[in-house]
């Protein structure tokens, strides 16, 4: 009778052990990926940043108060001056002028192949800003709200509202001498400053609605009154593509730039927003941001 006793208990023992062991290993996959996620990717590009955008919590740090070239990341900045002037009309036209155009071809920079005497909306002027990072939009942006009675001085009054925003956010480590990153060697940020320059203009509904936009086609006036159909511009932020739940936020590149991204998602109504600068190549910048948003969301949970 005790023997049988004593059967029946190293029965049940033997059962537990199986339904437990059943139980890791079928659970195994689920706890090994929170495991492996909380060790931080390692990335190519020379600095990275990630943080929780509700609460500026960091997640992910490379490097990430290392002064570096910003290229088109600038942009961001210029976007947000505009988005802050007072009284802004979105509709307002701008008349597209031949110095916008010949600064492009000078410098052989990214545009929005805007026409010389068109007439185009500040609205459109952003998503040509944005979406091809068209540094005549930027150039005519600037024209448009510096101030001063020649371009030149407007431009200049322009960077300097970029400064100054750049100060209003207690950022120590950047500045800006372009509107739109195409620098004259003291052009600068990181990575930690630029996402916290990104975080404040994705507060800015108009912001947060140009640069989670894939394409989009601008009607501009002509000089004759006439309505022009321009080419559709495309955003060269390829997560908006290939990242479930990216909702922006701008590229940059350019010769000491390397490839840079600014990059935000959300997902589980939580924003992860974040910079990648100076990597090795369009394809590596989305690669290294996608490494740190996955990273970011593990750590949020």
């Amino acid at each position: 009778m005790k023997t049988g006793i004593q059967a029946t208990r190293r029965l049940r023992r033997a059962t537990a052990i199986a339904v437990t062991t059943g139980a890791v290993l079928a659970t195994g996959a689920l706890t090994a990926v929170p495991a492996q996620a909380v060790t931080a990717p390692s990335i190519v590009a020379k600095g990275g940043y990630a943080m929780n955008n509700a609460t500026g919590t960091t997640l992910y740090t490379k490097a990430a108060d290392t002064r570096l070239s910003t290229g088109s990341t600038t942009k961001i900045m210029t976007a947000k001056v505009v988005l802050s002037q007072s009284n802004l009309n979105l509709d307002a036209k701008v008349t597209i002028q031949k110095a916008y155009s010949d600064y492009v071809v000078k410098n052989n920079a990214s545009q929005a192949h805007l026409i010389v005497g068109d007439k185009v909306t500040v609205r459109q002027l952003l998503y040509g800003l944005m979406l091809p990072s068209g540094c005549d939009a930027a150039y005519a942006l600037a024209d448009k709200y510096g101030s001063g009675s020649t371009m030149s001085a407007r431009v200049k009054s322009f960077i300097g509202k970029m400064n100054s925003a750049a100060k209003s956010l207690n950022l120590k480590n950047t500045h800006f001498d372009s509107f739109d990153g195409i620098g004259n060697g003291n052009n600068y940020s990181t990575p930690r400053d630029l996402t916290k320059i990104a975080s404040s203009a994705m507060k800015n509904a108009t912001f947060r609605s140009v640069v989670k936009t894939k394409s989009y086609t601008a009607k501009t006036i002509t000089r004759t009154g006439s309505t022009r159909t321009m080419a559709t511009w495309t955003n060269t932020n390829t997560l908006l593509g290939s990242y479930k739940g990216a909702i922006g936020v701008k590229t940059g590149s350019g010769p000491e730039a390397k490839y840079c991204l600014v990059f935000a998602a959300t997902r589980n109504n939580k924003t992860v927003i974040g910079t990648v600068l100076a990597s090795s190549s369009i394809n590596q910048r989305a690669t290294d941001a996608t490494k740190i948003l996955n990273y970011g969301f593990a750590r949020l949970g």
